[in-house]
């Protein structure tokens, strides 16, 4: 007999909530958010249990831990809802979609052996934004007293002379901000090495570092969050999750023409790029269109780029034509396990 489970989970308590294939509610039960009362709860419920978990900070780590003890187990995006709300409900709403197959969007949880890639590429992260934060607050002191400068204020060398133009209540919050910067810029290089020493246990990244724009850092976050290309049957399937996707909205659809049939109306509204997709993945492949766009003039994309500008095509949807080449390639290499190979580039014309 088959049991649809939902579960609402916190940082102290754990919510479980069982229904019946015909939709009703067998029995609730809360759990201490711990590994083995999470595992003997799902124990105890008979039949060919299915789970579905709502996303958060502990969604993989009860993937990981209930998955071998489940008949399925899905993580998903709750929907807004309005109304009364308790973790009850959550759970029962979870169990129902599940029975039901009303899960609009399912999360992917990527495999135990991407794990310390993952959490390089989020230390990488954490690192980058850190250390631009700080280097933005730095600037943004000698900006408010009109006080123009270069990127030597960055370096604790270059940046004594710049604070001689400031006042002292100023200079003082700008030392304090210039010794954060001295401190993140070495726990920045440190994550940047430990990222590529992680990326070289995964041979993958090697092949799909010679796409155009890409790198070793790139495609480690690339191999990290995408974790399986199979996944995505067709380019455009990649293109909606990195956020390339355009958005269209009608509305009436049909008309009636002269002869008295019934037509689709060809009124379409674009309404821009998807907003649900990974913003990661959307700043890597932007950030290697980009590459090839101001380093690498002479690559077949770069022409590309240079053949859409003189057709008329703005700059911005030229570069955006260009990120969805190159993550269509990397796509491509990726599932034949090939390198990149500029002889079979195609020439991208007409409308981006």
């Amino acid at each position: 007999m088959d049991r649809y489970v939902g579960l609402d989970a916190h940082s102290t308590s754990c919510t479980l909530a069982v229904m019946g294939p015909s939709g009703k509610r067998l029995k609730s039960m809360v759990v201490e958010t711990n590994g083995a009362a999470l595992v003997e709860a799902v124990k105890s419920i008979p039949g060919r249990v299915h789970l579905c978990v709502e996303e958060g900070s502990q969604s993989a780590w009860i993937h990981e831990l209930l998955s071998p003890h489940v008949a399925e187990l899905v993580v998903t995006v709750a929907p807004e809802s309005k109304g009364a709300k308790d973790d009850l409900r959550d759970a029962w709403a979870r169990a129902d979609e599940l029975r039901t197959g009303s899960i609009k969007t399912r999360v992917y949880k990527a495999p135990l052996h991407l794990a310390a890639l993952r959490n390089a590429v989020r230390g990488y992260g954490f690192a980058v934004r850190d250390a631009v934060r700080a280097m933005n607050r730095l600037r943004s002191v000698f900006l408010s007293r009109g006080v123009a400068v270069n990127d030597g204020i960055y370096s604790a060398k270059g940046r004594v002379r710049w604070l001689g133009k400031l006042t002292s209540p100023h200079r003082r919050l700008a030392e304090w901000l210039g010794r954060q910067l001295d401190q993140l810029v070495p726990l920045r290089e440190e994550a940047e090495k430990w990222l590529l020493e992680e990326a070289k246990t995964h041979p993958i990244i090697r092949t799909l570092a010679t796409a155009p724009g890409m790198g070793p850092i790139r495609t480690a976050q690339v191999v990290a969050i995408t974790a399986n290309p199979d996944r995505f049957r067709t380019r455009r399937q990649y293109w909606s999750y990195c956020g390339f996707a355009i958005v269209t909205r009608s509305s009436s659809d049909w008309v009636q023409g002269k002869d008295g049939r019934w037509g689709r109306s060809q009124v379409l509204q674009t309404r821009g790029l998807t907003r649900k997709r990974h913003p990661l993945l959307k700043s890597v492949f932007k950030g290697a269109a980009t590459t090839v766009i101001t380093k690498l003039p002479d690559h077949p994309l770069h022409k590309d780029y240079e053949r859409m500008l003189a057709a008329g095509i703005k700059p911005n949807l030229a570069k955006l034509t260009l990120a969805r080449k190159i993550a269509a390639t990397v796509l491509s290499m990726w599932k034949h396990q090939e390198v990149y190979d500029p002889q079979r580039h195609t020439a991208v014309s007409g409308k981006p």
